[in-house]
């Protein structure tokens, strides 16, 4: 499905393509939405058994929140990963730590490639962190990923970001971490 809503944000990366962002549309998305959440490898989204309907009514509550945000990214038009945008200072996770006006926390996740293509995580998670430092309101992006989830720590960890502790949230026990624009750019 080739999207028709306008990106936010776009990268070309050499041999691959344009890597884009662009606000969900869930009349149009939620087939593809509810196919990456309710498959083994998204367990860290607390979805596998919803329904489609459950599901679109989450999203549909994400989206209505206005300090909270979800995106579709694409490669060269057809759709590659989820990924959510939330003001942390207006989030559980700030009474954890002494949040920042200008700190934004990220979710993301990367649908299963039809072919294995070299770095594509890696690239798809650099280009969200552009985006999310193209944003003149962030200066530092906050995640809090299960803590088992060692997938994800080796991307954080590689995109700069440095871990603080370990805290209890009310669907898991999560990592702390943060990173600044400074630390993604060294």
């Amino acid at each position: 499905m080739i999207s028709t809503t306008k990106t936010v944000f776009s990268r070309n990366i050499e041999g691959l393509g344009e890597i884009s962002i662009r606000p969900i549309h869930l009349a149009s998305d939620i087939e593809t939405l509810y196919s990456w959440v309710t498959k083994p490898y998204a367990k860290y989204w607390g979805m596998l058994d919803q329904t489609k309907e459950e599901v679109k009514a989450a999203y549909q509550e994400i989206e209505e929140d206005p300090n909270h945000h979800t995106y579709i990214g694409e490669l060269n038009g057809n759709p590659i990963f989820l990924m959510e945008r939330y003001k942390a200072s207006e989030d559980v996770i700030a009474e954890h730590y002494e949040a920042l006006d200008d700190d934004y926390g990220m979710h993301i996740l990367v649908a299963p490639a039809e072919k294995r293509i070299p770095q594509f995580t890696w690239h798809v998670f650099s280009t969200v962190m552009h985006y999310f430092f193209s944003l003149d309101f962030v200066n530092r992006v906050v995640v809090e990923p299960d803590k088992n989830n060692e997938k994800i720590h080796v991307l954080n960890k590689k995109a700069g970001f440095v871990y603080q502790k370990e805290i209890e949230l009310p669907h898991k026990t999560a990592s702390l971490a943060f990173c600044t624009r400074e630390e993604f750019l060294q």
